[in-house]
């Protein structure tokens, strides 16, 4: 019999009961979720391993082990259990990323083995909005199209610089970076304002689920801020995001990005939880 305190690696067997304990917080959940109903548990679609902490029909935590590392519903038994496998394993994940009581501990445990992180986002708050945002959307923000993508890619990349304090070139070249940008063009995931030629404002719907939507990559032009973008066009997006995605709209958002949390205040959001980030 497996022992409670032990991890184990799910799979599609497990998926209905995964997507029930994610479903349970749609908010701190939805990229995990998204991703399960999209390809499943299987790992080579997954894109990495989904551990399960609790035996089968009684599944109590969840930690995707992926490109990131994101633990679900992780109380001190669950996240002791995913640290022993992930060291044991060694770290293949460039991030930690989840709620700050299970990522904290997380970490804690961790560091002595994977060495120090590159930085550290210790607070990052969890926003959400269900309603029309209480300010007028940018009429020019618009869903981008499959030929906007060689003006859209450098705004993306310039974005992920400024924000991750590296850029999604190294290592690869940027390819699989580049094939998530033109993916969410072709799914018609990524909004823009364009003028001459330049994104003056974007953002994307990174993840889907029935319940909520995730909205990340928003960014403004350097010469174009301080004149209105950010809030009319955030409102453009929260507007298509409740029309055509779900009926919940979320983003975490760091917090000493006062700037950003004053827009996301203006166009409806409210906290609803924290997270905390770890970048290798």
């Amino acid at each position: 019999m497996l022992r409670t305190s032990a991890s184990r690696v799910l799979d599609d067997n497990d998926r209905d009961e995964v997507l029930a304990l994610l479903d349970s917080d749609p908010v701190a959940n939805v990229f995990v979720a998204s991703r399960v109903r999209m390809v499943g548990l299987n790992p080579a679609r997954l894109g990495g391993q989904m551990w399960g902490f609790g035996p089968r029909g009684a599944l109590v935590s969840l930690c995707y082990a992926g490109a990131n590392m994101v633990p679900v519903n992780a109380g001190p038994e669950a996240v002791a259990a995913f640290a022993d496998r992930a060291r044991r394993q060694g770290r293949r994940c460039s991030s930690i990323v989840g709620p700050v009581e299970a990522v904290e501990p997380l970490w804690e445990r961790l560091e002595p083995y994977w060495g120090r992180a590159r930085a550290i986002r210790w607070r990052q708050p969890v926003l959400a909005t269900s309603r029309k945002p209480p300010v007028a959307a940018d009429p020019l923000v618009r869903r981008a199209r499959p030929d906007d993508f060689d003006v859209v890619l450098p705004a993306c990349v310039a974005m992920f610089t400024e924000e991750v304090g590296v850029s999604p070139n190294l290592g690869d070249g940027g390819a699989l970076y580049r094939t998530r940008v033109s993916e969410l063009i072709r799914i018609g995931r990524s909004y823009v304002r364009i003028e001459d030629g330049r994104v003056v404002f974007k953002a994307e719907i990174g993840a889907v689920t029935p319940q909520a939507c995730q909205i990340q990559g928003v960014w403004v032009a350097p010469e174009r801020r301080g004149e209105g973008h950010a809030v009319a066009g955030m409102a453009a997006v929260v507007e298509a995001s409740l029309a055509c995605f779900a009926p919940l709209v979320t983003l975490y958002v760091n917090d000493f990005n006062h700037a950003a949390r004053a827009v996301y205040r203006k166009v409806g959001f409210r906290e609803v939880d924290t997270f905390m980030s770890v970048l290798f």
